[in-house]
């Protein structure tokens, strides 16, 4: 049975620049480390980490929130997509991105919940605090 996967955090960043990198395919690779397909634009295909995620945008409200389908190629043919949703506001000396993973597959569940953590916040958090990111490439 589907699970959801509800998470949040802080990244030192406005939340608009982190909105931004998360929509640009060049960035989103730096920090994450894999190919990106992206596009802001309702009924676009997004793909991460070398095709191994992949879905559509839904709906993005510039520099505020991201809704996407989403699912792993580790899961079954019969899985149905889950659906991300990302908001992104002002906290203290930074932004925090609020995520809301609805219907992820039972078998990959703790993988995702996981992986928020290790494949995004914290190489999120590494790429912001190098010196190359200094310098926006929104």
């Amino acid at each position: 049975m589907p699970r959801n996967v509800v998470l949040a955090a802080f990244l030192p960043a406005p939340p608009e620049r982190l909105y931004d990198m998360y929509l640009n395919a060049n960035e989103h690779a730096a920090f994450t480390g894999g190919a990106v397909e992206i596009d802001a634009r309702a009924g676009a295909t997004f793909r991460a980490f070398d095709g191994v995620l992949s879905g559509m945008m839904l709906h993005v409200a510039p520099k505020r929130m991201i809704v996407q389908t989403w699912r792993s190629a580790n899961w079954p043919a019969e899985a149905v997509d889950s659906v991300l949703t990302l908001t992104f506001a002002p906290q203290s000396e930074g932004g925090r991105i609020e995520l809301a993973h609805v219907n992820v597959h039972d078998d990959d569940f703790a993988g995702v919940s996981q992986g928020w953590e290790k494949y995004y916040w914290t190489p999120w958090r590494t790429y912001l605090s190098a010196p190359q990111s200094d310098s926006s490439a929104t």
